[in-house]
């Protein structure tokens, strides 16, 4: 097998190229380096310039690489900029999609790996989100990611690719500081960014149904993720391929957001009590995974803890942004 993986220079994606190569999988990586740090990736994975919605690249890179399998990371991610820019995430994250579907069947390659998101699910109220759990997103991007999976079912049964579509709950850490999540857009940077400025960190409402009042998540360390990559890209090389496989990827545990700002605090040192603002709109009380399904078909768990990720995120925020 040769694994493309789009976005792979990204965060998640240099991630996941790391695991899968030393793990003795034949990597190329395709990014348009637009989110990207191209020093993450290994020496020898190579990195070629390009973009999802540039059919004529793409063919180019699965043929010259022998590419037969896809990771497809490439996609933007970013809530509040999908509210103010839908038509650009439809033309990116669903456009780019297609093109990429159309590449791999005029190339021959059978079998898609695809970053899904929890986004998917909007905001159920179930203790457990299973894979079963009705999909009613709230905004343009988690639109995106479920007309993405639509996609790539179809596609699958059309043109014969077996796939796999992984629905990610929060991803936070670092495997190494080098890898580390450059951007201010998550929690965790996000409480950094504010106690490296001398500001006590935010929690938008603490009035929840909830046991401290503040929202509940499920945290997933991403070497955790990375890891659970190369299970779901094994499970598709293998004899018995996938067909058509989608997985939470989350450790099954909740997680407040008091609670996380508190390991926060014991991690850098700054324990300094956060500032209570109203709700943000669409913010639900509680998203956490059932993590049960990865388990069985992947043979997969999430291995790392919250303190885990907070601590591998914080060392490489002092290596990015000063100690």
């Amino acid at each position: 097998m040769t694994w493309l993986i789009t976005g792979g220079a990204g965060y998640i994606g240099a991630h996941v190229a790391r695991a899968m190569a030393g793990a003795g999988e034949k990597v190329v990586v395709l990014d348009d380096l637009s989110a990207a740090v191209p020093a993450r990736l290994p020496s020898d994975v190579p990195l070629v310039t390009g973009s999802t919605l540039d059919g004529p690249r793409l063919r180019e890179v699965l043929t010259e690489h022998g590419v037969t399998g896809v990771v497809h990371l490439a996609a933007r991610k970013q809530v509040a900029e999908s509210v103010a820019e839908p038509t650009r995430y439809y033309q990116e994250n669903v456009g780019g999609l297609a093109t990429l579907l159309d590449a791999m069947a005029a190339a021959g390659v059978h079998r898609l790996l695809f970053s899904s998101s929890a986004a998917v699910y909007g905001n159920p109220d179930v203790d457990l989100i299973t894979e079963d759990t009705p999909c009613a997103p709230v905004n343009p991007y988690g639109e995106t990611k479920l007309a993405g999976e639509w996609l790539v079912r179809a596609a699958g049964r059309a043109y014969g690719i077996s796939t796999v579509c992984l629905r990610y709950f929060n991803v936070a850490g670092a495997a190494a500081p080098e890898l580390a999540d450059t951007g201010v857009f998550n929690i965790v940077p996000m409480v950094f960014d504010r106690l490296t400025r001398g500001e006590a960190p935010r929690i938008f409402g603490d009035d929840y149904p909830t046991p401290d009042g503040t929202c509940v998540r499920d945290y997933i360390h991403v070497a955790d993720l990375a890891e659970a990559h190369l299970a779901a890209a094994r499970r598709l090389a293998g004899d018995a391929p996938a067909g058509d496989l989608t997985l939470n990827i989350g450790r099954g545990e909740g997680v407040s957001v008091r609670e996380l700002i508190t390991v926060i605090g014991e991690v850098s040192g700054d324990g300094r009590e956060p500032v209570v603002e109203p709700r943000r709109p669409g913010d639900a009380p509680r998203a956490v995974a059932s993590a049960e399904r990865a388990a069985r078909e992947l043979g997969w768990r999430a291995r790392r803890d919250v303190h885990e990720m907070v601590a591998s995120a914080w060392e490489g925020w002092r290596l990015h942004h000063g100690k």
